[in-house]
């Protein structure tokens, strides 16, 4: 059995395979000040039943102090095969970028899913701390994308900055023109952000050149739900993609 751990600004997502099946995932709250015993005894907890049942873990985090501690937590494991995305793993994706070292792991284990998945020129947005929408050829490379303030992110800061603004739950208002603060600020981040998406995706699939109807638009992230069912670009929903990554990503380094 497969686990794959991916280590986020905000949240861990944990997904245990046989094979190419998902059998159960997990999301747990990303604290970058654990240590690795602390991550052990919280992905142990959290796995229940499946732990003992682990024999192969592929990893990845963007959050450097917790990377080093994820490397940690896996050495001590060294009767089970481990693969931290990173310089010198094999991805099969070629990064067409200025300055490959800036691509964070997420992205291009989510460009070898999205490739693996649809095998045409794809555009993820993920929708997490930030809105990363990221931009993959049809032989699979990475050609870049776009980073974008968070939908989370973005009401807390309103909320820091605003005398008589505050949080509010991430939900459909009854109208885009809102009768309530709440409503008015609940209006302004979700059709906002589907605004802004639906904008940058256009753009880019005109910059591409390629005809839209052989561009596939794939939504991933915790906050993708939101969406979906408003946006006039998204046609896909892939919430396990940064999962199914890392799963591709274990079969590329380890012998069969």
């Amino acid at each position: 059995m497969l686990l794959c751990i991916d280590v986020g600004n905000t949240q861990i997502s944990l997904g245990v395979y046989a094979g190419e099946t998902l059998l159960r995932d997990w999301r747990m709250r990303t604290d970058p000040r654990m240590t690795a015993d602390e991550l052990e005894v919280a992905i142990t907890a959290m796995l229940g039943e499946h732990a003992s049942r682990v024999s192969g873990v592929a990893a990845l985090s963007t959050v450097p102090g917790l990377l080093r501690e994820l490397r940690l937590m896996l050495e001590r494991r060294a009767d089970v095969p481990a693969v931290v995305v990173g310089p010198g793993v094999r991805t099969g994706v070629p990064l067409l970028v200025d300055n490959p070292r800036e691509v964070g792991a997420d992205r291009v284990v989510n460009t070898l899913a999205a490739h693996h998945r649809h095998a045409t020129t794809c555009v993820v947005v993920d929708f997490g701390t930030s809105t990363n929408i990221d931009v993959i050829s049809a032989k699979g490379e990475f050609l870049g994308g776009v980073l974008a303030i968070g939908v989370e992110v973005g009401i807390d800061a309103l909320a820091a900055r605003g005398a008589r603004l505050f949080k509010v739950e991430l939900a459909r208002p009854r109208s885009v023109i809102a009768k309530s603060t709440v409503e008015a600020l609940q209006s302004g981040f979700l059709y906002g952000t589907i605004g802004q998406v639906d904008g940058l995706v256009r753009r880019i699939v005109a910059e591409l050149g390629a005809p839209a109807d052989d561009v596939k638009v794939i939504a991933t992230g915790g906050l993708a739900p939101l969406v979906l069912g408003e946006s006039e670009t998204i046609e896909f929903h892939e919430p396990d993609l940064t999962l199914i990554g890392l799963r591709l990503v274990f079969e590329r380094n380890t012998p069969r």
